[in-house]
């Protein structure tokens, strides 16, 4: 039973190209309940619903969408459906605002809220390693995309005649002594000096760089990465709070 006596929560749902995830928020901004699926359900956001008295959600897709979900959720709350669209509490420079990805605009929004007034560099290894900019004034001027960890693996079997296709897990080597291993390495090792050029490239440019690291596969790659970085859990669930936050409350 909802106690009517407790604050009005906020509802994140992000789905992802391979995960979806569930985050509520209280009004301070904490997450109070976090549930990542491969498909979130009906049955699953009315036992939430039922837990917490959600006052507004939010739903940013770059995967598969579910209309019937999201027609049964926008009935019982306040749902605002994230876009290009929407207000958003940075200054947008990215040339084709139309054609990014929603969980990359607010992966940036996120970063910056976290700090504020300062360079940041947040880099996101999930499905693709991606990195996005927001500069000291508050402006997202972009980043890169790269082949994620699985597509890299998945190419080296599917490309070659021969090799293997390898599951990632964690190593403590650089030099792989059977084939496996050495694709391991490449991979891993590879992808964390490719990380460690970026921030580089970056640090040359802009005084003061923050750098957050998050994604399913950044505790693989985070203890081979020589440049420093602060452990970001969610910077996207977080950066979708506060757009949900700005838009819900226009009316």
């Amino acid at each position: 039973m909802v106690n009517s006596q407790r604050s009005m929560v906020n509802l994140v749902i992000d789905i992802g190209n391979t995960l979806q995830k569930l985050a509520v928020f209280d009004e301070s901004g904490k997450i109070v309940k976090f549930l990542q699926e491969k498909q979130l359900s009906v049955p699953i956001l009315e036992e939430v619903l039922a837990c917490y008295p959600v006052r507004s959600a939010i739903v940013s897709s770059v995967g598969k969408d579910d209309e019937e979900l999201f027609r049964w959720l926008g009935c019982r709350v306040k749902l605002v459906r994230f876009s290009s669209e929407c207000r958003l509490p940075i200054n947008m420079r990215y040339a084709t605002p139309e054609t990014l990805g929603t969980d990359r605009i607010a992966n940036a929004v996120g970063a910056n809220a976290l700090y504020p007034g300062e360079n940041v560099l947040s880099i996101m290894a999930g499905t693709c390693l991606v990195a996005d900019f927001v500069n000291a004034d508050g402006e997202y001027l972009g980043g890169s995309i790269a082949p994620g960890m699985q597509m890299r693996f998945q190419a080296l079997s599917q490309f070659t005649a021969r090799l293997p296709l390898v599951d990632p897990e964690s190593i403590d080597y650089f030099i792989g002594d059977d084939t496996r291993g050495s694709i391991l390495s490449g991979v891993i090792n590879g992808m964390a000096r490719e990380i460690d050029g970026l921030i580089a490239q970056y640090e040359e440019a802009f005084s003061g760089l923050k750098v957050l690291f998050s994604g399913g596969d950044s505790e693989l790659l985070q203890k081979f990465i020589k440049k420093r970085i602060f452990a970001a859990p969610n910077p996207t669930l977080f950066g979708l709070y506060k757009i949900l936050v700005l838009n819900a409350s226009e009316d």
